[in-house]
């Protein structure tokens, strides 16, 4: 019994992230598909926005003397369209994605492959909006029991439209699909601390460690991660850092200051001010190299021929600098 259920546990593992999305730069992005909740809730919102914008029109044509009364529910459903229709495909070409609907729900569309959004993916997704979802509302309203062949032909088309965002983990309905696009949840943006912005303990030299860019090109992403946990465990415990904690310092430090060929010597004090200086420098020297297109794993991007890391590369030690 225990074979089965772990190939398919396996098969679940290999499945992909809905949550996950691959823009062309090749750089992972996390974001949560946006619940069904969320997205009727922001449907909701644009149809109250656009019905007040057709009432609102509707009533100055009537008080202007250009309608009659019998002609005023015709000329709602005319205004109605007319709004509608342009609404969301402007909405969302101008606000990248968000009607103002969805702006309040904080959620937007995007294209599935990380691309940008094109004109021609939301205004066909929006083009299909009429048939999944205003077409078979209208017609609810037309029903009678003289027609039951259309009305069970309506229902069965409301019940697969309601069905389809179910039936696929990122909660894409038909339009989703024709245009390419889904719809997720915005994030909020929360920094977090930078371990090189936190007091040194009383004692400590905070200035003058100054860095060359040939010192700094030793060193890669994974040695950056692993200097940045030994940094952090070293402030959970203030100005009482444990005496094996002083000898991981004292180690590390030494082991930098001779690799990047640092000349002046580092007091035992000193020890954590110079390794929060390096980390300050080498995260900053990082990024900017990243943002001109070079992305270094680790400490053996030279050997490997190549920006980033491949399958096979070496790998420094667990916790080695």
């Amino acid at each position: 019994m225990k074979l089965p259920r772990l190939r398919f546990r396996r098969r679940r593992a290999e499945r992909p992230d809905p949550h996950r999305l691959m823009p062309p730069e090749g750089v992972p992005i996390t974001l949560r598909v946006a619940t069904i909740g969320a997205r009727f809730g922001a449907q909701i919102t644009d149809i109250l926005i656009t019905t007040v914008a057709a009432v609102a029109l509707l009533l100055f044509t009537f008080l202007s003397s250009l309608t009659g009364s019998n002609t005023l529910i015709s000329l709602f459903v005319l205004l109605f369209f007319f709004i509608r229709v342009p609404y969301y495909a402007v909405t969302e070409l101008i606000w990248n994605g968000q009607t103002l609907g969805k702006k309040m729900m904080s959620i937007k569309v995007v294209s599935e492959d990380g691309g940008p959004l094109t004109a021609h993916a939301l205004v066909a997704r929006n083009l299909m909006k009429e048939a999944e979802i205003f077409l078979p509302g209208t017609l609810l309203f037309t029903l009678d029991a003289a027609t039951p062949l259309v009305s069970l032909l309506t229902f069965g088309w409301i019940l697969a439209t309601l069905i389809v965002p179910l039936a696929n983990p990122r909660r894409r309905r038909l339009g989703d699909m024709m245009a390419g696009t889904y719809v997720v949840q915005l994030p909020v943006a929360v920094l977090l601390a930078d371990v090189s912005r936190t007091a040194p303990p009383a004692g400590a030299k905070t200035e003058g460690y100054r860095f060359f860019a040939h010192q700094l090109d030793h060193y890669g992403v994974f040695e950056l991660q692993t200097l940045e946990d030994l940094l952090r465990a070293a402030e959970r415990h203030g100005k009482m850092i444990p005496p094996l904690q002083r000898a991981a310092l004292a180690t590390v430090a030494e082991r930098v200051r001779k690799k990047i060929g640092y000349g002046e010597t580092v007091p035992e004090a000193e020890h954590l001010a110079f390794l929060k200086a390096f980390y300050k420098a080498q995260r900053g020297h990082l990024e900017q190299r990243q943002l001109f297109g070079e992305r270094r794993a680790n400490k053996f991007h030279r050997s490997n021929g190549n920006n980033g890391g491949t399958k096979g590369e070496k790998r420094p030690e667990n916790g080695q600098i």
